[in-house]
């Protein structure tokens, strides 16, 4: 947690080229409480909302064969995107309920997954994998001195006290983005 999955993830949908790219874009917070049901409806809810086709409020059923075949005719023969992120559910079937609907997207049309966990990785059968590193000590401190000081160099000759605990404490964040 805390590498930048996320924040990659947002640059990468609120691109001007992607928006261009897409006839739309959706994207569902999953996390650890994957409910196939209520991630179909989110994807349907959004889908509907990008479409001016079926005005229908089926999203409101709790019958996932319904909301499949509602969400495979509203996103069939269009160029979609679909962020997934925080994806914690390793569960094949699952994944398979989940992603069948969207087999008749139009080429071109992908699904991005933020997750921890390598598991989710390997039953997804992404590709390509972009595994995020932590950073390094110095791109730490790159970080932290712009943030706390305003830019990118500290003045040695003026702050080398600052610098040096700026420098642990850049150490002590683990090279997370998000702790810095």
């Amino acid at each position: 947690g805390g590498v930048g999955k996320t924040t990659l993830a947002q640059l990468v949908y609120n691109d001007e080229k992607v928006e261009e790219y897409f006839d739309f874009k959706v994207w569902v917070c999953v996390s650890e409480d994957f409910d196939v049901v209520r991630v179909t409806k989110s994807l349907l809810e959004s889908v509907v909302r990008n479409t001016t086709s079926a005005a229908s409020k089926v999203w409101e059923s709790d019958n996932l064969d319904i909301l499949r075949v509602e969400l495979k005719k509203n996103s069939r023969e269009k160029r979609f995107l679909f962020v997934l992120d925080d994806l914690w559910n390793d569960n094949y079937n699952d994944w398979d309920e989940l992603v069948s609907p969207l087999i008749d997207g139009k080429p071109g049309s992908s699904v991005i997954i933020t997750t921890r966990q390598q598991k989710v990785v390997e039953m997804a059968k992404t590709f390509p994998i972009y595994k995020l590193d932590p950073l390094s000590d110095e791109d730490c401190w790159s970080i932290l001195s712009k943030h706390a000081l305003g830019s990118d160099e500290c003045d040695a000759s003026k702050n080398t006290a600052l610098e040096e605990i700026g420098r642990k404490i850049a150490r002590k964040c683990g090279g997370l983005p998000l702790a810095l």
